[in-house]
């Protein structure tokens, strides 16, 4: 006999979690309490934010899901942007939070929150436990959830009484769920389809997003790009699915992509969408996006399939296993035309920024930097803004799970906690905070979270003093009337070595590697402050609503 906090420790051990992210209150004590004997690590963050995005960071680094926790009422709704983030990109997390007294729920009660209710559009499911006998059963059925099919957040609402009320503990060897059926993956007829569209195409592309890492279907997706020749471009979430200086590699596409695969997208036969959901940032203008394409779209997921763009051939199902049997069904092609074609766009319209070598630090140079010194084997997570497209741009990456970055709900403030969750799945790993100085002051108090554990994460801020992006938004398409986008922010140096993190600001060109060279030397957290060009723009710039074969500054 065990108490419902032992069941649910007990529980989480029985899942393989090694990991826990959180902040106390009075709710969850009795959890702490049996915490404090318990295997598991525990993470103290200084925001229940910070815990979750911790958990959301830990997720795409490792593929298992995060894990995080917090006190009813407050400390449950601090957690609901982490919560909505992980499931706009499809993140495996649990989110267990404390309530109130099962007597005292719906009474107004003091830190009471209808949590599971606030968050039930942007969960895969949500448990109030109201028997303790239920709770093994609980989280079993959630970690179950949030892994299988498209992954995504649950939440676990445990009241503070059930935490103490005891039943036997018996974790369930199997899963009953009746209304959550995964589908068996029968696709023969389409992918038969699909494999006879591909051999027919002239002038295909593939455009891979972050399912191809979900399923871990990086090297099939490899494989099949090499035996039919077929050009690669990918989305923020699909970064790292195929590596960044592979030939085929066309780079990012869309609003910030590169001109050569917006061009390859827009002239292309056939367009094969894999683990992609078409979303407004890459398709710009929806009815000139990819015009004269056959478009097949394989998701796990069948709400995403013609939801923003019509598909010609649907397949429904794991990205793994409907490559793995257009493998089987495809012939080699060379595709020389095309593939010159696409080398010509390549040669004539690379990304690119001026740089008059003048002493003034440009914020890509910056990036460029990063990415020579670390050889692209390292961790990168990004903030949101100019920044983070900044490193899309020019961090390539050679490995999935290694770009870790906002996609969907654009979280400012993400980057920082989640390098936490990065560097404690991967602890002898290189771990880069890309940062802006807004985002990054959104969540800078996790720097106290870095310092106490000793993490050897690097933060390196752009700092324009801008909010950057909402900054060149208002320059291009608000007439320069630049309001409340200019941010007067902290000395950065003095707030890091505040918490004893070592840090050193560098405002020019020549000083760009010495610092960086200076960070990786050590084994402790280092921030660096590069004060960038002021107005510099990201570019190339697909305008809101505009076609990807219409960019700005390209």
């Amino acid at each position: 006999m065990l108490t419902g906090a032992q069941i649910l420790i007990k529980a989480l051990e029985a899942e393989g979690v090694d990991t826990v992210f959180g902040y106390p209150g009075g709710a969850v004590l009795a959890i702490y309490d049996c915490l404090y004997e318990s295997n598991i690590r525990h993470i103290l963050t200084r925001h229940e934010q910070g815990a979750v995005h911790a958990a959301d960071g830990y997720a795409r680094a490792t593929g298992k899901p995060g894990v995080c926790i917090a006190t009813s009422g407050p400390g449950a709704t601090n957690l609901v942007t982490g919560i909505a983030n992980a499931y706009m990109d499809s993140v495996p997390l649990i989110a267990i939070t404390g309530q109130v007294s099962l007597d005292m729920v719906g009474k107004d009660s003091f830190q009471e929150a209808d949590i599971t209710g606030i968050t039930l559009p942007i969960t895969k499911y949500g448990y109030l436990v109201k028997d303790v006998k239920d709770l093994a059963r609980i989280v079993r059925e959630a970690f179950y959830i949030a892994t299988t099919g498209r992954p995504g957040p649950v939440i676990i609402d445990i009241p503070k009484d059930i935490c103490t009320q005891k039943a036997e503990f018996m974790y369930p060897p199997e899963i009953d769920l009746p209304g959550y059926q995964l589908k068996p993956y029968r696709n023969g007829k389409q992918i038969n389809r699909a494999a006879q569209a591909i051999m027919r195409a002239k002038k295909p592309v593939i455009y891979a997003g972050g399912g191809v890492i979900a399923s871990g279907a990086h090297r099939e997706l490899l494989e099949l790009a090499e035996k039919l020749n077929i050009p690669v471009t990918i989305t923020l979430m699909g970064k790292g699915s195929i590596p960044e200086d592979h030939p085929l590699c066309l780079g990012m596409l869309g609003m910030h992509g590169t001109c050569y695969a917006n061009y390859a997208v827009s002239e292309c036969d056939l367009l094969l969408a894999v683990g992609v959901r078409f979303d407004d940032r890459v398709t710009g203008r929806v009815d000139t996006f990819a015009p004269n394409a056959t478009i097949i779209h394989i998701d796990i997921d069948p709400a995403e399939i013609g939801k923003n763009v019509p598909v010609d051939i649907p397949i429904v199902g794991d990205v793994k296993l409907a490559l793995r049997d257009l493998l089987k069904l495809v012939e080699p092609r060379e595709r020389r035309d095309w593939l010159d074609t696409i080398e010509e766009w390549r040669r004539r319209y690379p990304l690119h920024y001026e740089d008059d070598n003048n002493g003034r630090l440009k914020p890509q140079y910056v990036i460029e930097q990063i990415y020579e010194i670390t050889r692209g084997d390292a961790y990168i997570t990004t903030e949101v803004g100019q920044h983070q497209m900044w490193a899309a741009q020019y961090y390539r990456c050679r490995k999935p799970r290694s770009f870790i970055s906002s996609g969907g709900l654009g979280t400012m403030g993400f980057g920082l906690p989640a390098a936490i969750g990065v560097q404690i799945a991967h602890p002898e790993a290189t771990v880069f905070d890309i940062a802006g100085d807004g985002s990054v002051q959104m969540t800078s108090q996790e720097l106290a979270t870095i310092a106490q554990y000793n993490l050897p994460i690097k933060v390196a801020i752009l700092n324009n003093q801008y909010l950057g992006m909402v900054r060149q938004w208002q320059e291009l398409f608000f007439n320069k009337r630049y309001s409340q986008s200019e941010v007067l922010g902290p000395d950065f140096v003095k707030l890091a070595e505040a918490y004893g993190i070592e840090a050193v600001r560098v405002t020019k060109r020549e000083e760009v590697r010495p610092a960086l060279e200076r960070a990786l030397a050590t084994k402790k957290p280092f921030l660096l402050d590069f004060w960038v060009e002021r107005e510099e723009n990201v570019f190339p710039m697909v305008p809101p609503g505009g076609s990807l074969n219409k960019m700005l500054g390209r």
